[in-house]
């Protein structure tokens, strides 16, 4: 065990970080079926990828499904780079994917192939990136340079590499902040120590442009981990013993400021059970970009159903069938994913530019009275002439 391994801990004095990076250098060279869930991926798109990347593929659910053409497409651990190859065909010549993992030889495994699936699929849109998930501004092959040329021998070199580390973090980012369409990651979430796991949300989101998306698929439990499981190496690196309390896994992306957080897949059967624990895969979806100013335009939305009355991630309360009054931003986040088909948007009769909008306080729940979505339209009378309002009959 190096120095540099020795502080990787969790605080329960796992080496987290080492245990998890020999396991996986091992897997890349040997498959182990232990490291996975069983998992359906669509067999049009595992054509073209190699046996040996297939095999030692490391997965517990595809988050690939929830992928469009023409998406910029971050895959956090990549591995081997199963997924990366799946995106690259679902979004096309116009996507693009990037793969970030830190094992050295999941990456080789990655790259050795990049050039014949690139020709068998008539374009070239992945590339692999060295760097920890949790840590998406440093480039470590940038920093691989460094050291190459500025060996670390005392403490003063170290407190040097510090300084450049950081130099490249702001300089050079490996993932630019805003850049990213979706990030998607097969667990390997529950890899990470659990005193680095706010950074890995903040990262998550930060990389993401407003209105991107997170799809993640991970193993959750659903009880606490003790900690004389979580001590345990091989637990960890086998996704089992880092897991998330599937709560708390939600919560840690509402923490981030993420919002329409859903769960898209929940099997019922555990995956694996330890001591009266159930861990399973879990595949969450959560979107970015409910930051900024809340200003009135005379908005209103009713909420189509089926619950009597729903609240969102700011605490709207939005009641069944009730025009509620929201301010513009709100607005235009209910008009898409997830929300759009559950939601009547009620436009203004008048429209008001949003740099004459005064503030809307968002933390009062309030009714929309009909009249103020018609201010400034001058009252009128019109009945029908005759003919019927719906399709098969008269009103």
């Amino acid at each position: 065990m190096s120095s540099t391994d020795a502080i990787a801990t969790d605080g329960s004095g796992l080496n987290v970080d080492a245990a998890v990076r020999n396991r996986y250098s091992s897997a890349a060279g040997t498959a182990q079926p232990s490291l996975c869930c069983p998992v359906d991926y669509d067999p049009r798109y595992l054509e073209i990828i190699p046996d040996e990347i297939i095999e030692r593929d490391y997965g517990c659910g595809d988050p690939s499904r929830h992928l469009a053409e023409g998406d910029t497409v971050l895959d956090l651990g990549s591995g081997g780079g199963k997924i990366c190859y799946i995106a690259a065909q679902i979004v096309g010549p116009s996507g693009r994917v990037i793969g970030v993992d830190c094992n050295d030889d999941m990456l080789d495994l990655a790259r050795r192939y990049q050039p014949d699936i690139a020709h068998r699929l008539g374009y070239a849109n992945v590339e692999f990136r060295k760097g920890k998930i949790q840590d998406l501004r440093l480039n470590l092959e940038r920093l691989d340079d460094d050291l190459a040329e500025h060996p670390v021998r005392d403490s003063s070199d170290w407190l040097r590499l510090q300084e450049q580390a950081e130099h490249f973090r702001q300089t050079e980012p490996l993932i630019d902040s805003d850049s990213i369409d979706v990030v998607v990651s097969n667990c390997v979430l529950n890899l990470v120590r659990n005193e680095d796991r706010r950074q890995l949300f903040h990262e998550l989101h930060r990389v993401l442009k407003r209105g991107g998306r997170a799809v993640i698929s991970d193993i959750v439990s659903d009880e606490d981990v003790p900690q004389h499981l979580q001590a345990d190496p091989h637990l960890w690196s086998g996704c089992l013993s880092g897991a998330f309390r599937e709560d708390r896994f939600l919560q840690a992306f509402e923490d981030a400021g993420f919002y329409g957080i859903e769960i898209l897949n929940r099997p019922a059967e555990p995956w694996a059970v330890i001591e009266g624990i159930e861990f399973r895969s879990l595949t969450v979806r959560a979107w970015k970009g409910k930051e900024g100013p809340c200003l009135e335009r005379n908005q209103a939305v009713i909420y189509n159903g089926p619950w009597k009355a729903v609240i969102d991630d700011d605490g709207h309360r939005l009641n069944r069938g009730e025009r509620m009054a929201v301010c513009d931003k709100t607005f235009q986040i209910y008009s898409r994913p997830p929300y759009a088909d559950q939601i009547t948007r009620i436009e203004p009769a008048v429209d008001v530019p949003l740099d004459q909008a005064a503030p809307f306080d968002c933390r009062r729940t309030a009714v929309r009275s009909p009249g103020e979505t018609k201010f400034g339209q001058t009252p009128e009378t019109r009945l029908p002439d005759g003919d019927c309002c719906g399709p098969d009959g008269c009103c």
